[in-house]
């Protein structure tokens, strides 16, 4: 991977995650049209995740400093309720990352069948959401369960977390800015705790065949692309424009699987 692929794909990656088209599923089919080597490049996928955790702690960081204060005084508020809440939403995905790792790993391989598939599954959800009735409620302990369910699932290539989390938040009947943030605060921990897990197993020791100046670059446009995308998706939430996505996923998802089935 050279830097200018790496740039390509930090890009991908730091709009795709705030967005719900599937950070993973555009990655790998942006290394497949960038002839990237998928297996050489996990760790590339790894950092630039990192750096649209950093993007969020950026544009939530008055939020982050809230939820650290309340939490701090070590009183039942609003803020450790809220931060148990995140923890619950925590559970499934630990549980089938620590289970499963190493299964989850080898779907990234830019298998496009399952891409493309996945995919069509985030447009529905997204299209069962929009036409899902609303109703103004704070997210319960069980809905943050339920939540963390969604992002569980999310660990498939092409099925978008913040669309599957959304998703599953406004089905349940939940505020559409308190779910938007929520489902951008729940990733937190389990990314960085990815991150933290692969430099302790030494995968970030450079011998993965991903130049430092790719991981750099790759990091930085990342960063630089989730930030504005984390602020706009804040606004499409809130606006009820999720329908678009659904239809951007089943086109997107019909060519990856198209691809797969006629020219590979």
């Amino acid at each position: 991977m050279n830097w200018i692929e790496a740039i390509i794909l930090g890009i991908i990656q730091g709009l795709t995650e705030f967005l719900p088209v599937s950070s993973s599923g555009h990655l790998e089919i942006g290394k497949v049209i960038l002839g990237v080597n998928a297996e050489k490049s996990l760790i590339f996928t790894v950092v630039v995740h990192g750096a649209t955790v950093l993007s969020t702690i950026v544009v939530f960081r008055k939020d982050l400093f809230v939820l650290f204060k309340g939490l701090f005084v070590f009183k039942w508020n609003e803020e450790t309720i809220y931060a148990i809440k995140i923890i619950i939403s925590m559970i499934p995905v630990l549980i089938l990352g620590f289970t499963f790792a190493e299964e989850i790993e080898a779907l990234f391989t830019g298998n496009m069948l399952l891409v493309g598939s996945m995919l069509l599954v985030t447009a529905l959800l997204l299209t069962f959401s929009y036409f899902a009735k609303q109703r103004e409620k704070s997210i319960s302990y069980s809905d943050s369960f339920i939540i963390g369910i969604a992002q569980a699932l999310a660990v498939l290539p092409g099925i978008s977390r913040s669309g599957a989390t959304i998703s599953t938040g406004l089905l349940l009947k939940n505020k559409k800015d308190g779910i938007a943030k929520f489902s951008f605060l729940m990733v937190l921990v389990p990314i960085i705790g990815a991150n933290l897990k692969d430099l302790v197993d030494g995968k970030l020791s450079g011998g993965s065949g991903v130049s430092v100046l790719a991981l750099t670059v790759g990091f930085l446009a990342a960063f630089i692309s989730g930030l504005l995308a984390c602020k706009w998706m804040i606004g499409i939430v809130k606006k009820g424009k999720l329908i678009y996505f659904a239809i951007y996923c089943s086109v997107v998802g019909s060519i990856a699987i198209a691809y797969h089935l006629f020219f590979i």
